[in-house]
């Protein structure tokens, strides 16, 4: 579903009406092995200073220091999360799609991811959060609860 509100890919039957930049985060982050956070940064913000200025703003604040020189394939599942949530941020859309985002984060990152969002919708920013955990559901302004392919039963 997120995919195609990011418009990555198209739906098989109905439309989305989406008037508003999207950042979009997936669950397995999709990032080049041979590249420090530093270089993703200025690949993804090339000629564009204001942007490459925030996003290493961004990525400190999110517990990555963006100068480090370690290649994304040696850090953390949880720093590569935090990188491809940077890189979702980038220009600062309107819409934020988030797909497990907090993946592989300790408790002090799960925390400051929270803190993050609540800070994202005071922008009037939306956060959509796809979650199989969310412990403490009033974070959410709604929930939405999917039911498994098991649940739904037999298509017709």
């Amino acid at each position: 579903m997120l995919r195609i509100c990011a418009e990555l890919e198209t739906a098989d039957t109905g439309t989305i009406d989406r008037h508003a930049a999207a950042g979009y985060c997936p669950q397995e982050p999709a990032l080049f092995d041979l590249l420090t956070p530093a270089e993703h940064l200025a690949l993804f913000t090339a000629g564009r200073d204001h942007a490459a200025a925030e996003s290493r703003e961004l990525l400190a604040s999110l517990g990555v220091p963006p100068g480090a020189r370690t290649l994304v394939r040696d850090l953390s599942g949880g720093a590569r999360q935090k990188l491809s949530l940077a890189l979702a941020l980038l220009g600062q859309p309107r819409l934020l799609l988030l797909d497990e985002p907090y993946q592989g984060f300790d408790h002090g990152s799960y925390l400051d991811f929270w803190h993050h969002a609540e800070a994202w919708r005071r922008q009037e920013r939306v956060v959509v959060v796809v979650t199989h955990l969310l412990t403490e559901p009033g974070r959410a302004d709604q929930v939405l609860e999917l039911p498994s392919p098991a649940e739904r039963g037999p298509q017709e």
